[in-house]
């Protein structure tokens, strides 16, 4: 049998723990040849967990067995030398998730490993090696100090909007002897820049990741041995204020956190080629100043840059630093230090601007056309001194003049002094913008469109997803979308890119989370987010409504807080990782059983905060010139809410072994369920509360209906809606919920009408009024701008989900979690004749294409090696579908099951498919 030819490629995958980041080592076994994209350096989990994807044109591969080899060196990566582990040949069709289990691992060991698969097709070559790397794993393992100045300079302003500058660090050393190994480990706070020999060392900006530095703090770790030379070298750190030198000082201190002035703990280690190692670490032997071009750096008002005070060379051998400040050394943190293992952010895209118009004052607008989150990179020439202003705004005034009004206090700006003479190109280092359009005034000469490029900054994910239809709108939906997810990642999920806001809001991700797994691997950013959430968790169990807590908000409230098992749930059910459950599994019980103790009444959860939060008013004219700003709370919710959180804890402690739990969470259940019957149920207008879409959405899609009312609540929300002239009616809790329980009820006629809408309230009205992003609010276009953000993904609600999973089909069975089972049944409407979609599953691609034409319905399917899909194909008959011309039964591994409801039902295992059928009338 040709192993080569059956298993064409293996794809290995570490992954490292529950706050872990998966790196890839590419493995194409018939050629022998290998791309390695990743090797993680930093890992401080001592039981790394491997996995590996196996592609193949063939059908029906399925893993029997594995083998892993791992080594402390490339060379030692056989059988009879791997010195850290051989599993040995294990019986297993898992290949996700392995715990490793060898030698015990210690700070900085690098370890080379491989792997080889026994499928239902034949024996794989042994992979390529992948490698990963151990971080600092004890706390003496830092020899360095914090270093900075914790004071402000007398030219900042330690005031409300914290006019703090960038402050410099530098350090020259020289290397003796031939390099082996150079990494540098580095905290700077509250964000830094790393420089060596007068370069920027690797391509992330705005790092580390933001956290509660009271409780943790990230640390990187950067591989320099091709940029470290023999003899002399230049060290240079900038360090910026970011969160941790707070944006709004000495202002509401009982509400908003403060940590101090910028600081560095820095440390560099080379291992020589004699094997001796030598460390180079931060401390009274480094030179600062803050005396430099970057005047201010504020998240929220922006950077102001002066070319004029450029300390040239400051990075680089041989710069005079005779007038600079000794480096003092500061207080550390009161955080720990935790190897950062979610991606850092990196400017991802750059955009050029479409068009730059006079205003009749003299100052320009430039559009660039999209709504994002970054910076504007400027290129100008003109007389040292002259001053370029840069304003930064979502939308215009009617005139044409930039609006502001709804940043509040945030001013959102960048000014730039020329030091003269050449052409001068600057972008800012330490804050970003959300925007589409740049107020821009003082610009030397005319400016054109050629003088500035939008650069998008976003966390560096690679897409997990594409999705596509014959439905322009519904293209653009998905494009908004996306633009919307990726300019509110910022090392955490924030609500909004633009205004004095900002903030890591729970009930903003707590169905979105799972709708933007389908286009971003998001889960490493996940992961770390449900360790900022487990951070805010008081002594007597509440849960902070954002997290990291910057601000003091502990409002209880179900719907909210309770995203910390919606996010888990996520990870678990789109990745298949159990390790967030099982690390917050204490924590969430916690949570739980303080809310029932404090406001459980009959089991009724009487306490609720926000409500379904910004509903839409009735009409567009209602809305006009109100603010949205106002709490509905609503028990209904909140103990749905409850009951749905009992459902997952039950299957939160099966899987981390808490099996005692789960009577208990049952039980619990039913009295809920019976409670919120007894409580909200209406049996003559067979409806829950006082008639409102959410109310009704949560009981049917949660499962609080009964047997006998079910069908009849499902015709309440349809009726609802349809009373509502087809339009939605639901805030951002109900948007949880909406389109997958129409359609899966029976209502995807309803589904489609509300997803293609162009008239108030709806995404295509948003659209339809210059909206390249999600709107904060539905009438966002007339509402009062004290809380109206033109950039937000609350409202995205479940309508990505239902664009992959009931358009597409593509669908992660509930029994087998992680699509190693997938369900795909397509939604088939009037109106859409086409859907292509991809989405990149821990197993490997799946990919699901269809296309009607009249009654004449193709399907291209892509199910990756170890995976399987029960798959629903529209059609008036068994006998009129096909695969790759076949017929049904005898098709190569696929299995009918029946026909049932309109569609063939028919189980296939990997590989590439073509049905093609017939359709009803």
């Amino acid at each position: 049998m040709n192993r080569k030819k059956i298993l064409q490629k293996l794809l290995v995958v570490l992954v490292l723990s529950c706050i872990s980041v998966s790196s890839f080592a590419q493995v194409k076994l018939y050629d022998l040849s290998c791309e390695q994209l990743d090797n993680p350096v930093g890992v401080e989990a001592t039981t790394p967990r491997l996995s590996w994807k196996i592609e193949s044109d063939e059908r029906g591969v399925n893993q029997t067995a594995y083998q892993v080899l791992v080594a402390s060196s490339k060379d030692k990566l056989n059988e009879n030398d791997a010195d850290l582990w051989n599993s040995g040949k294990v019986s297993s069709e898992q290949s996700q998730y392995i715990d490793y289990s060898g030698e015990q691992l210690k700070s900085k060991d690098e370890c080379f490993w491989t792997v080889k698969v026994w499928t239902s097709k034949g024996e794989s070559e042994w992979s390529e090696p992948a490698k990963w790397e151990m971080g600092l794993l004890q706390y003496k393992d830092w020899r360095a100090r914090w270093i900075g100045f914790d004071r402000p300079f007398a030219w900042d302003e330690d005031t409300f909007h914290s006019r703090l500058s960038a402050r410099y660090l530098r350090k020259e050393i020289e290397i003796t002897k031939e390099i082996k190994k150079a990494r540098v480990y580095i905290i700077g706070l509250g964000l830094y820049e790393f420089n060596l020999n007068g370069d920027k060392v690797g391509e992330a900006v705005l790092a580390p990741s933001p956290t509660d530095y009271h409780e943790n703090i990230k640390y990187n770790v950067y591989d320099i041995t091709e940029q470290l030379k023999q003899g002399k070298n230049a060290l240079g750190v900038v360090l910026g204020n970011g969160r941790y030198y707070t944006m709004r000082q000495h202002y509401k201190g009982y509400k908003i956190k403060d940590f101090g002035f910028p600081k560095l703990l820095f440390q560099l280690e080379v291992t020589y080629a004699d094997g001796k190692t030598e460390y180079i670490r931060s401390d009274n032997s480094w030179k600062g100043t803050a005396d430099g071009p970057i005047l201010s750096n504020n998240e929220y008002d922006g950077e102001d840059y002066d070319a004029r005070k450029e300390l040239t060379g400051w990075d680089k051998v041989g710069y005079d630093d005779s007038k600079w400040l000794v480096a003092e050394y500061v207080e550390q943190p009161e955080g720990e230090y935790e190897s950062q293992l979610n991606p850092n952010m990196k400017v991802l895209k750059d955009v050029k601007p479409i068009s730059i118009t006079k205003q009749s004052d003299g100052k320009y607008i430039l559009d660039l056309g999209q709504n994002i989150a970054g910076w504007l990179q400027l290129s100008v020439k003109g007389n040292a001194g002259d001053k370029v202003k840069m304003r930064f705004g979502e939308i215009l005034n009617d005139d044409g003049s930039l609006f502001t009004t709804n940043l509040r206090d945030a001013k959102q700006e960048a000014n730039y002094t020329l030091k003269g003479g050449e052409r001068e190109i600057w972008e800012p280092k330490f804050v970003y913008y959300g925007f589409r359009y740049v107020e821009i005034t003082g610009y030397p000469g005319t400016p054109t469109v050629d003088d500035f490029v939008g650069k998008v900054v976003s966390d560096d994910m690679k897409l997990n997803g594409s999705f596509s239809s014959s439905n322009k709108l519904l293209n653009q939906l998905y494009k908004n979308s996306y633009w919307g997810i990726l300019a509110n990642y910022k090392g955490m999920p924030v609500d909004c890119p633009q205004r004095n806001e900002r903030q890591p809001w729970l009930g903003d991700r707590t169905m979105v989370c799972y709708s933007e797994n389908f286009i971003f691997d998001n889960a490493a950013l996940y992961k770390k987010w449900a360790d900022d959430i487990a951070y805010s968790q008081l002594a007597g169990g509440e849960i902070c409504d954002v997290a990291p807590a910057y601000w003091r908000y502990y409002s209880d409230n179900m719907s909210w807080c309770g995203t910390w098992l919606m996010v888990v749930d996520m990870i678990y059910h789109q990745t298949g990782d159990t390790e967030p459950i099982k690390k917050h599994y204490a924590g969430m019980k916690k949570w739980l059983d303080y809310m029932a103790s404090r406001y459980s009444k009959d089991y009724i959860i009487t306490k609720d905060s926000y409500g379904d939060w910004c509903v839409p008013p009735v009409t567009i004219e209602a809305g006009a010139g109100k603010s949205a700003d106002k709490k509905h709370p609503s028990p209904i919710i909140s103990t749905a809410y409850y009951y749905h959180y009992l459902q997952m804890m039950q299957t939160f402690a099966k899987l981390s072994g808490n099996d005692a739990d789960i009577a208990e969470y049952k039980a619990t259940a039913e009295k809920v369920k019976e409670a919120f019957n007894r409580e909200f149920y209406n049996a003559d207008k067979h409806s829950y509360g006082r008639d409102k879409l959410t109310d009704n959405l949560l009981a049917v899609a949660i499962g609080l209906t009964t047997d006998d009312n079910r069908e009849d609540v499902v015709k309440t929300v349809e009726k609802l809606i349809t009373d509502y002239d087809n339009h939605l009616s639901s805030g951002v809790v109900g948007m949880q919920w909406l389109m997958r329980t129409l359609t899966r009820n029976g209502y995807e006629d309803l589904a489609w009408t509300i997803a293609t809408n162009t008239t108030y309230p709806s995404w295509g009205y948003m659209v339809e009024h210059g909206a390249t992003t999600i709107w904060e609010l539905w009438n966002g276009n007339t509402a009062h701008p004290k809380m109206n953000s033109y950039n937000h993904v609350m409202m995205i609600g479940d309508l990505i989900a239902w664009m992959y999973e009931d358009l597409a089909g593509i669908k992660s069975s509930r029994e087998q979690v992680a699509f190693k089972q997938i369900d795909m049944k397509p939604m088939v409407v009037e109106g859409l004749d086409n859907v292509e979609a991809s989405y990149e599953s821990i197993y490997g691609t799946i990919e699901s294409k269809w296309t009607k034409k009249k009654r004449n319905f193709t399907w291209d399917i892509t199910v990756p090696c170890n995976s399987s899909a029960v798959v629903y194909i529209p059609t008036s008959g068994l006998d009129n579908v096909e695969e790759s011309g076949d017929k049904l039964k005898s098709a190569e591994g696929v299995t009918v099951k029946g026909y049932e409801g309109g569609f063939a039902v028919v189980e296939i295992s990997s590989g590439a498919y073509q049905f093609t059928s017939q359709l009803s009338k």
